[in-house]
């Protein structure tokens, strides 16, 4: 039925098959005007409308959200976000894992921390970091926000208060990574994030992940700050979230069970009088480990049952966890000391990794660490067979592929391929389509090698990072991951998009679930999962948005579901030069699965194109918590 009152519209969109929150699918059309959503049902005939669009054949959903996202840097440099609005995100959550810009620069003439935080955790070049750091002009919460509101974003953008950044505030850089705090400094941290929830923050962000180094001497064999903070710090800080409604985004310390569970634990209503919304990363089947997707489900189900009274959220990851190496600079190397001492180098500095290379001391610790498990009989063999191992770092030869290498004939190939070719030139065996150029390459640097840890690190030696090579270390198996999306105390979005520049590209891992989701032809799965992509992402995090009902700002999307059968977002990684950073970047291309993005009432995205002024204009907004909105009434009032 048609609104008689609207006299214009900007758009009418025709016969799509609407998915929105708990409504069951259905034929309908939608008017626009103004950026909100003025009309919908069937057959409506707005004879003005400045433009039509015929959606037959097409799914219309809300505008995805991205709840796992560390774009703080490239809101800097290209605010549009157009690697993520051409998958149909509309609204993206920044600050993750403790890190973020609400305080500014924070330099205090020693330590840059922007660079020493971001460089080695989301593997971003010092020198984008730099410039970055060199144009912040603002040095706290509420001028961030303005700032963010004078963008011209593509999507919304939603923000958490950053930990680590908290910690450096209030303490200082050296100390908020060599002590505890005061009660005194402890106070004033609770004082600024319960500001900062009153202005529009919705909630805190802190990381126990024993991947998250600082990239400057002289701190860089140390976590970032987030990590040196105890139990009671996290529990009087979540005592400001939980009284004010507001999210906590964490990760787990993820090699105590004991240590994780007490720390989740802050989630419960019944130890702690009320339930404490908490969204933690990440739900991931890991290869060399599958305890873990059961930990998952298992605990994720005791901290949300009745006894406990939890809220609790872990983000599950829409595909196959695939990482992508630079030599050995890589976020899963960190964590064992071995490589981690070669990602403590800047990431231009190929003769200090050589040198690292080259130290016979570093060599036997090295193959001893490539060998473990591998060789004879002891713990570490029985935990590798029984895929128990303590590392997510997979250091199995045949799936680990090379994608870039000097030597262009071994593209393609695996590293045990090249390993086995390598032995056999050794030991005078006739291998096929050997050149002279390949040959001269193994006989000069090759032939010392003993094993394959020998042989790993003459790769390293002989390429650096100008060997690209990738392995998936999680999700390999897509029933598994599926199963995870599905499971209803979870939440899909782990992307990790904006960070790790050439390390992984799940800018369209919110298609890659809807796509799973939709494989049993159930319509109700689909719906499902559009729900957890908008409406609940929205509630989780404490904001408007997710929905297409009338009067909503028109915050949309068209999904074909023909080609969403057919796309694998796996194969679909590019690797592309970004003027903004000067330097390249594993992005993903879906462009035919969503043929319209619409944000705020515009056209962001239609038939593979941005529209001409995506960047130049304001389509997205800063999405404030609804906290800050009731707090503003009552003052008003």
């Amino acid at each position: 039925m048609t609104n008689k009152n609207i006299k214009t519209i900007d758009f009418l969109i025709k016969n799509a098959k609407v998915f929105n929150d708990t409504e069951s699918p259905r034929i309908e059309d939608v008017a626009i005007a103004k950026g909100k959503i003025v009309d919908r049902g069937q057959d409506l005939n707005y004879v003005n409308a400045e433009k039509v669009i015929d959606a037959k054949g097409l799914w219309l959903m809300p505008g995805l959200f991205d709840i796992h996202t560390h774009y703080d840097l490239e809101l800097e440099v290209a605010p549009a976000l157009p690697e993520s609005v051409r998958h149909g995100t509309t609204s993206v959550v920044i600050a993750n894992c403790s890190l973020g810009l609400a305080f500014g620069s924070q330099r205090d003439g020693i330590n840059d921390p922007i660079v020493s935080c971001y460089a080695r955790v989301e593997n971003i070049p010092k020198s984008v970091l730099k410039n970055c750091a060199d144009n912040v002009d603002w040095e706290n919460p509420k001028d961030y926000l303005n700032h963010l509101d004078t963008l011209k974003l593509g999507p919304n953008v939603v923000v958490l208060l950053p930990h680590s950044m908290l910690r450096i505030e209030v303490m200082g850089f050296d100390d908020s990574v060599t002590r505890d705090p005061t009660d005194t400094e402890l106070e004033k941290m609770c004082s600024l994030l319960q500001h900062s929830l009153g202005i529009g923050y919705v909630g805190l962000s802190t990381d126990a992940l024993p991947f998250h180094y600082l990239a400057a001497h002289p701190h860089c064999e140390k976590t970032i700050p987030t990590q040196f903070a105890k139990y009671p710090e996290l529990k009087k800080l979540t005592k400001v979230l939980r009284d004010k409604n507001a999210v906590w985004q964490a990760t787990p310390p993820k090699d105590s069970v004991i240590d994780t569970l007490k720390t989740f634990l802050l989630t419960s209503a019944r130890v702690h009088g009320k339930a404490l919304k908490t969204t933690v990363v990440a739900a991931l089947d890991i290869v060399n480990n599958w305890k873990l997707s059961l930990m998952v489900k298992t605990l994720s189900r005791l901290l949300n049952s009745r006894f406990i009274g939890g809220d609790f959220h872990m983000q599950a990851l829409g595909a196959r966890f695939k990482i992508w190496s630079d030599g050995a600079i890589t976020p899963i190397a960190e964590e064992i000391p071995e490589l981690r001492r070669l990602n403590e180098t800047d990431l231009e500095d190929r003769e200090a990794r050589k040198k690292i290379l080259s130290d016979p001391e570093y060599i036997k610790l090295f193959r001893d660490m490539w060998m473990r498990g591998k060789e004879g009989w002891s713990i570490d063999r029985i935990k590798r067979e029984l895929n128990l191992e303590d590392y997510a770092f997979n250091r199995k030869l045949s799936d680990m592929m090379i994608d870039r290498c000097p030597q262009k004939s071994w593209e393609g190939k695996n590293f045990q391929f090249i390993y086995d070719r390598v032995i056999n030139i050794k030991q005078s065996v006739k291998v096929d389509d050997l050149s002279t150029k390949e040959e001269g390459l193994i006989k000069r640097e090759f032939f010392w090698i003993a094993d394959e840890g020998d042989f790993m690190l003459q790769m390293l030696r002989s390429f650096d990072t100008s060997l690209s090579w990738s392995t998936v270390t999680a999700n390999r198996d897509l029933k598994v991951v599926r199963e995870l999306l599905m499971h209803p105390m979870l939440l899909p979005g782990f992307n990790d998009s904006g960070a790790h520049l050439t390390n992984m590209a799940f800018y369209d891992g919110n298609l890659r679930s809807l796509k799973l989701a939709s494989e049993n032809d159930d319509e109700r799965d689909v719906a499902y999962m559009v729900k957890r992509l908008t409406k609940d992402a929205a509630d989780v995090f404490g904001v408007s948005g997710g929905t297409v009902y009338t009067n909503d700002v028109a915050d949309l999307i068209l999904v074909d579901p023909d080609v969403l059968q057919g796309y694998d977002g796996e194969q679909n990684v590019r690797r592309v030069f970004r003027e903004e950073y000067q330097h390249e970047q594993l992005v993903n291309r879906s462009d035919d699965v969503v043929p319209l993005v619409m944000i705020g009432g515009k056209i962001a995205w239609e038939n593979k194109c941005f529209s001409e002024d995506l960047g130049q204009k304001a389509y997205g907004r800063l999405l404030r918590s609804e906290i800050s909105k009731d707090l503003n009434q009552q003052i008003n009032a």
